[in-house]
């Protein structure tokens, strides 16, 4: 045993000092990677969520207790359709009230009526006997305003045949606003009530039931960072997924450009609106969606990988490099196992491989990307210690 360590002690000491040895002599090494011809895609990326283009609120107008509800999560419905109910019996006794009421007035209207009739046939008479000089003036003039009461009561009377059927009006609407109805044809995604629960709406209406009106029309509200809003436009194409499908990318459309901005801790986003079909109904409300919008697509272009814009070789090996080396935008390349610094002009970059618009390259060649060599020790690396 004690054999075998000395064996493989002395090995280590070999490969140590084979490295160190190659390492001094400067046999430098770097990971490269081939110039090929390719499709470049420049997006950008944003998070957003999935919605329903149209999403309705239903409420109620009225105050009560919930007696009824038609449909439940997932229930399509159609526009005009009653889709829960609300006591009416309160409402019921209302209109039954203001009905009373509306009766009252028309039989004060007929009795006015009878009394006006009654005091124009007096001043009648009493004018006749005042032509003969039978009566005094004073009684001609008590008929007269007589007449008048009664004719201003017959007005009064028509005004609140008005205010009855006003009343009986608005109880007859409270009564109806008991059933809720679906505003439109759609799909309830929300519903926030149940039966027997009592429901105010004195101060807000509250909501019963969010109804999306067509989820096979689905869109995707975008956060874009302000640093990128400007590259958008409506109708560019667009790619997203979602966790439930990572697998299967979507695609939509740029829709609309919002200009209200939304600051969270200091970062202004814009909202950018995306249009996707949905005929399988695989998106649903309220989805996380990871979108990238295409701002430019390139084929069959020159390109390099982006770690190789990125290579900046060591100081060492710069004295033998080409003075052009210093060209702020250039790739290394490798000719007789030398780097060799070549300028080039970019073009549009996917995050992976960027587009070489112009320089001394061409397919096939091997740009650096890495560096593989170790910075040199002042001192060989101490071999191992033996006990």
């Amino acid at each position: 045993m004690k054999k075998l360590l000395i064996i493989i002690s002395l090995i280590v000491i070999a490969l140590a000092a084979y490295f160190t040895f190659r390492t001094s002599n400067g046999d430098a090494t770097y990971r490269t990677e081939k110039i090929s011809r390719g499709d470049i895609v420049m997006s950008i990326t944003a998070t957003g969520t999935v919605n329903a283009v149209t999403t309705v609120q239903v409420g109620t107008q009225v105050s009560g207790t919930i007696k009824e509800i038609f449909v439940d999560f997932n229930s399509p419905v159609r526009k005009g359709q009653i889709i829960a109910k609300i006591d009416p019996a309160l409402f019921e006794a209302q209109e039954e009230q203001a009905n009373a009421n509306l009766q009252v007035a028309r039989a004060n209207l007929i009795k006015a009526e009878t009394a006006l009739t009654d005091t124009k046939r007096n001043l009648d008479r009493a004018r006749q006997l005042y032509s003969k000089n039978l009566i005094a003036q004073s009684e001609v003039d008590t008929a007269e305003t007589n007449y008048d009461t009664a004719r201003a009561s017959v007005s009064a009377a028509k005004s609140q045949i008005l205010q009855a059927e006003a009343s009986l009006k608005l109880a007859r609407t409270n009564l109806r606003y008991t059933n809720i109805l679906s505003p439109v044809d759609g799909i309830v995604i929300s519903r926030n009530v149940d039966v027997g629960q009592t429901v105010a709406a004195s101060f807000q209406t509250p909501t019963l039931f969010s109804i999306a009106q067509d989820l096979t029309k689905m869109q995707i509200d975008a956060n874009v960072d302000e640093a990128d809003i400007g590259k958008i436009k409506v109708g560019q194409d667009v790619e997203f997924t979602v966790d439930a499908y990572p697998d299967s990318p979507f695609k939509g459309k740029v829709w609309q450009i919002r200009s209200s901005p939304q600051t969270v801790q200091n970062v202004v986003t814009y909202d950018v609106v995306i249009k996707v079909d949905n005929p399988e109904y695989k998106l649903k409300p309220g989805m996380t969606a990871n979108v990238s919008v295409i701002i430019e697509t390139k084929e069959n272009v020159l390109r390099v990988p982006n770690a190789a814009l990125r290579f900046k070789i060591d100081e060492k090996v710069k004295k033998i490099s080409d003075k052009k080396g210093t060209e702020p935008t250039g790739v290394w390349i490798l000719e007789q196992k030398k780097p060799r610094r070549v300028r080039v002009t970019t073009g549009i970059s996917d995050g992976q491989y960027t587009e070489i618009v112009s320089g001394d390259i061409k397919e096939g060649q091997e740009v650096i990307t890495e560096s593989l060599i170790k910075k040199n020790s002042s001192s060989p690396a101490p071999g191992p210690r033996f006990m």
